[in-house]
């Protein structure tokens, strides 16, 4: 069904051209849009020409005309005047309708299509099949976008995208849920790994800077073949999680560098709950003071050097070394050491996911 604001801007141009007032209604006499006031007064005779064998018919004043979708009447459209001009202009603003009817109708099946495929609610035959109907391309290379919006149905971050994207015609930009917009996008044989991560990147920015919304980016990997979509999608909506987890200081991330994150993401809660028992006596890591979980967080980030996370905690040396022999004494394990390092940045990552999880149960 077409807007009724883009019924409206097409009739105001004709209007600019032609001079002549029109008006569409739908099947019941309702006025979707009017270049004139007082299109209410003509729901009786609306209803009496819906009713009647005529396509166009002049009734007090006006030529009245059926549009119609395929078979299916679906707009009256009146044009002021009962002359032969007036009769043209009509036949060609109901033809222009018509055109739009068809053009929004095939958008909307290539979106169906598209949010079918991405959840795999096709089967193969019917995916080839459609596609020809639908002149997609199947074998063109493709990659999901994941674009996940702070706010629930954001309209303007998906026309910000839709604007975006609008000169592409071999992507498409859909959404499956409340949050988050997909883009299926073309990739060129030549497009590298580095261009892809520029695309997010340019995504982010333009949502931050027209649409004033942030966003987090998610991509899968590079599909050859229509069929292959869905999986791209999975992998972005994967890259998502993990990211949120895992990687809450990036905007974007994507499936090909998920690193531990991938494989702890797929890992069992129990298996996990018996880890941390199993490392930590029953003892979780984020049950640690502030302090300590800084002094830790520091530490890994400047690959256990501890002259430089002295350096930057503003601490002396021996006092760095203090609060690590503290906790080697808690916990048994010396972060000093790159195994029990190792093991015991694991567990912060399993502790993480692990809440991550049951936050979702709730």
């Amino acid at each position: 069904m077409i807007s009724n604001q883009i019924l409206q801007t097409t009739i105001d141009g004709l209007k600019a051209i032609t001079r002549i007032d029109l008006c569409i209604c739908d099947t019941e006499g309702k006025v979707l849009s009017s270049t004139f006031p007082d299109a209410e007064q003509y729901e009786s005779a609306i209803i009496s020409f819906v009713d009647s064998p005529a396509d166009s018919q002049v009734i007090q004043g006006y030529q009245f005309f059926k549009i119609f979708d395929e078979n299916q009447l679906e707009y009256i459209l009146l044009a002021k005047g009962g002359s032969d001009d007036v009769y043209m202009v009509g036949k060609l603003a109901a033809f222009q309708i018509q055109n739009l009817l068809v053009a929004y109708k095939e958008r909307y099946d290539k979106d169906n299509f598209v949010k079918n495929l991405l959840l795999d609610n096709l089967l193969l035959v019917d995916i080839y099949n459609r596609a020809k109907k639908l002149h997609i391309e199947t074998n063109v290379k493709r990659v999901v976008y994941l674009i996940e919006t702070k706010h629930e149905k954001d309209v303007n971050a998906l026309e910000t995208v839709r604007c975006l994207f609008a000169g592409k015609t071999k992507d498409f930009i859909t959404a499956v849920d409340e949050k988050n917009i997909i883009l299926v996008k073309e990739v060129k044989p030549t497009e590298t790994a580095e261009e892809l991560e520029k695309t997010a990147n340019m995504i982010v920015d333009m949502l931050n800077t027209e649409a004033m919304t942030k966003v987090h980016v998610a991509y899968g990997t590079v599909v050859s073949d229509l069929k292959e979509v869905s999986r791209s999608y999975k992998e972005a909506k994967m890259a998502l999680d993990v990211g949120k987890i895992f990687y809450s200081n990036k905007n974007v991330v994507a499936y090909s560098n998920l690193g531990i994150g991938r494989l702890i993401y797929q890992l069992p809660l129990p298996l996990c709950r018996m880890f941390i028992k199993e490392i930590f006596e029953g003892k979780s890591p984020d049950e640690f003071d502030d302090e300590t979980l800084t002094t830790i967080n520091k530490f890994f980030e400047n690959n256990l050097n501890v002259s430089e996370t002295s350096r930057q905690l503003y601490i002396h040396r021996n006092t760095l070394v203090y609060r690590l022999d503290k906790l080697q004494k808690s916990t048994g394990l010396d972060l000093r050491v790159f195994e029990d390092a190792i093991t015991f940045k694991i567990a912060l990552m399993v502790v993480k996911y692990m809440k991550y999880m049951e936050s979702l149960d709730y």
